[in-house]
């Protein structure tokens, strides 16, 4: 199956994202959307990143484009390198899936590109003319420090007295996280370091995973753990108990704490952020960044905008404790771990997450479906009355209402909530589930998945 693009760019199998397919996606990026000064590029540390940046490199060489290679950087410190000197990027990044898979996510001067962008490059392949190359790649080797600045200039010493494990893990951004932490003035304690690519999803944290940091954070006594997914813009926080965090209640925690007025998050997102009465609006979208981004665009205000998985993103200027933090509209994965951090004070992560109102999120996914079967089967659900009332029965529960903004979301009458989607550009089925309790959303998890297993004869 070709390259296609899902909720976060382009993905594919590294074998399908050959010279041609890269330089032709590039080529229509520059060909379809604005540009401004030039392209920026980096990438991550999965093997076949280096490569294929330099395939986007020449190809955008061949667009005649000012070239700036930023080597191995977070998705949005290169974001905000770009933005700053008002060109456009593309990383080379699969995010959080395995190694074998690669993908390019785009930035016009403005931030990451919308859907009607991806629909203007779609509709430009094989269509744009090729040039002589432009002149050779500039190098930029500040964009790590000016992303520390960034923070550090809004946070100071925020993180005085506290000791942070970071799990380094694969993910790009690793020292890049340990060295802002020391600027803040936090003890670090670096954590599970891998030289061999590590496929960590945020949002769907592995079991195995899970007791490894209760382990560490009994064996080193931090007062969290932190890292991110492979390309750093998804946050991965656990408590002083190595307890994991979801992403939409460190969304819930950071917005509060930047003092934002209104919120956007897809339909995913715990609906905590509504029952908390903190917020003066809260705008629900489809699965996936560009989404929330237009709903940002249509509100006024100081907004913000988070995902289930845990990417944030900040619409206007905020007050840190030292100073100003500028808006940055890419989804980011330092600053709902340092606000977070911020607002737990001297009462500790656990107790931060306790004051939130007592609605509990879990998700996982099925993986290597066949993305046909996988929609077939969220069709049919989202479509017949019956069968989900056939599915729910089988998790103890039955239906209230139901939604189909982005795949079938039902609440049940005990007020659980299940809602399954296929991925967007990869062969899994992801359930997301929420309860009253950790306990309830953890087994209708188990019971879903075995559920959805069990009607795509797996």
């Amino acid at each position: 199956m070709a390259p296609k693009f899902g909720t976060s760019g382009l993905r594919g199998l590294v074998t399908e994202l050959t010279s041609a397919c890269v330089t032709d996606h590039v080529r229509a990026f520059a060909a379809a959307c604005p540009t401004g000064t030039g392209l920026f590029v980096a990438h991550d540390l999965r093997p076949s990143s280096p490569d294929i940046a330099e395939m986007v490199m020449l190809a955008g060489r061949e667009a005649d484009l000012q070239v700036t290679m930023c080597g191995a950087v977070p998705t949005p410190a290169l974001a905000l390198a770009a933005m700053t000197e008002g060109a456009a990027a593309v990383m080379v990044t699969g995010s959080h899936i395995p190694a074998d898979r690669n993908g390019l996510k785009f930035y016009t001067p403005n931030g990451e590109i919308t859907k009607a962008h991806e629909a203007a490059i779609l509709d430009a392949l094989g269509k744009a003319d090729t040039v002589p190359p432009s002149p050779a790649p500039r190098t930029n080797d500040t964009v790590s420090a000016t992303y520390i600045a960034r923070y550090v200039e809004a946070y100071g010493a925020a993180l005085a007295g506290r000791h942070i494990g970071v799990y380094g893990h694969s993910a790009v951004g690793r020292d890049l996280l340990v060295n802002l932490l020391l600027a803040l003035s936090a003890r670090v304690t670096r954590l599970g370091w891998s030289d061999t690519f590590v496929p960590v999803d945020t949002e769907a944290v592995a079991p195995a995973l899970r007791q490894q940091l209760k382990e560490w954070a009994n064996a080193h006594h931090c007062d969290a753990i932190v890292s991110t997914d492979g390309d750093g813009d998804r946050p991965l926080v656990a408590d002083e108990a190595g307890e994991v965090i979801t992403g939409d209640i460190l969304g819930q925690i950071s917005a509060a704490a930047l003092q934002a007025d209104h919120v956007v998050t897809p339909v995913s997102s715990n609906s905590g952020v509504e029952r908390g009465g903190q917020f003066q609006s809260v705008t629900r979208t489809r699965i996936g960044s560009p989404y929330v981004i237009a709903g940002m665009e249509a509100s006024e205000g100081r907004v913000v905008g988070y995902e289930a998985n845990g990417g944030f993103l900040l619409g206007f200027s905020a007050d840190g404790p030292a100073g100003l933090l500028a808006p940055l509209m890419t989804r980011d994965a330092v600053l709902p771990i340092i606000a977070t951090l911020v607002a737990a004070g001297d009462q500790g992560l656990s107790a931060r997450v306790a004051a939130e109102p007592a609605r509990f999120t879990a998700a996982d996914r099925l993986q290597e479906v066949p993305i046909q079967k996988a929609q077939d089967l969220v069709a049919e659900l989202s479509r017949d009355a019956a069968r989900r009332a056939q599915f729910l029965e089988r998790l103890g529960g039955t239906e209230s209402a139901h939604n189909t903004i982005d795949g079938p979301r039902m609440t049940l009458t005990d007020g659980r909530i299940v809602h399954v989607r296929p991925s967007g550009n990869a062969p899994e089925l992801r359930l997301y589930v929420e309860a009253d309790s950790i306990d309830a959303a953890n087994d209708t998890l188990k019971r879903g998945l075995a559920e959805l297993a069990s009607a795509l004869d797996m």
